[in-house]
């Protein structure tokens, strides 16, 4: 990082006013936001975050924070002697796995990312799709990729059947900034673990936020040749679903990007986490950063 100290008082006011334009655009406009990745485990990148997200709200932007926790509930299950397993990139979830997971993502994860946004001067309340009768969601019916015949047990994961975002929009027009985990409940109470990149992307569109951020460990969607690919559109990514190139983890959110791009959110920004104050590089300035995606 620069240091800030070394920029002059007039290089300072050049650059809050070349921001201008862009606060100006996104005034009262709602941003999404997926946190996960590097920026959610390493000190600096977390007070970075916080910093942005509360700068953002200052500046008359709705920030909306939707945080995964893959590495925190994995951590967790081996402290209590289990073991994670994954199938096609989904957490294979059992009852109890879910109490670890409700747990960690609503307990643990969510109130650090509450505190550190509260410690940088925000005002953030912690929720999960339960609150408000927010996300509910049906058992997820997972085919298998090569063969569509075999359907994957795969627990208490969650597909998601509707999103009510009025407890949201009540918190954002009383200056708070939501902090959701991706937990949402089924039509007899029981508890399901939600792909968080899925939850921001529907909660984007529900929301018909201006732009969905994804923060990942990595500059963006890369090709084959490890090269940043800096827009797509629907057509492209399905040539790159096709031959392998976007597989694993990185399915469920390049599908949920597409789907919230496709219903009407302005753009999806796929974006390295681990560059610190990417959010504000990325909104408030004319520099790229990341995978712009596209419906057409």
């Amino acid at each position: 990082m620069s240091d800030a100290t070394a920029i002059s008082p007039r290089d300072k006011a050049d650059i809050l006013a070349q921001a201008l334009p862009y606060i100006r655009k996104f005034h009262g406009k709602t941003m999404v936001i997926k946190y996960g990745g590097n920026a959610m485990t390493e000190p600096a990148l977390q007070k970075a975050f916080a910093e942005d997200v509360v700068l953002l709200k200052l500046v008359g932007i709705n920030p909306v924070v939707v945080h995964g926790g893959g590495p925190q509930i994995e951590q967790a299950l081996k402290r209590l002697g289990m073991k994670g397993e994954f199938i096609q990139g989904m957490r294979v979830t059992d009852a109890q796995t879910m109490e670890v997971v409700e747990w960690v993502l609503g307990g643990e994860v969510q109130q650090d990312i509450v505190g550190l946004i509260n410690q940088a001067g925000g005002k953030a309340v912690g929720l999960t799709g339960r609150d408000g009768g927010m996300i509910r969601a049906q058992k997820l019916k997972m085919l298998d990729n090569a063969d569509p015949s075999i359907e994957h047990d795969i627990g208490q994961v969650g597909d998601i059947v509707s999103v009510d975002p009025s407890v949201v929009q009540a918190l954002q027009d009383d200056a708070f900034i939501p902090v959701i985990s991706p937990i949402g409940f089924g039509e007899n109470n029981e508890s399901y673990n939600i792909n968080a990149d899925v939850v921001a992307a529907k909660l984007a569109t529900v929301l018909k936020a201006e732009k969905l951020m994804m923060l990942t460990n990595i500059s963006g969607v890369l090709d084959k040749q490890g090269q940043l690919l800096t827009n797509l559109t629907a057509r492209r990514i399905d040539e790159l679903f096709a031959d392998g190139t976007i597989s694993g983890g990185m399915l469920p959110k390049i599908s949920g990007a597409l789907d919230a791009a496709k219903s009407g959110v302005n753009s999806v920004h796929i974006i390295d986490g681990r560059v610190p104050h990417v959010l504000l590089l990325e909104i408030l300035t004319e520099q790229a950063f990341g995978t712009m995606i596209r419906s057409h």
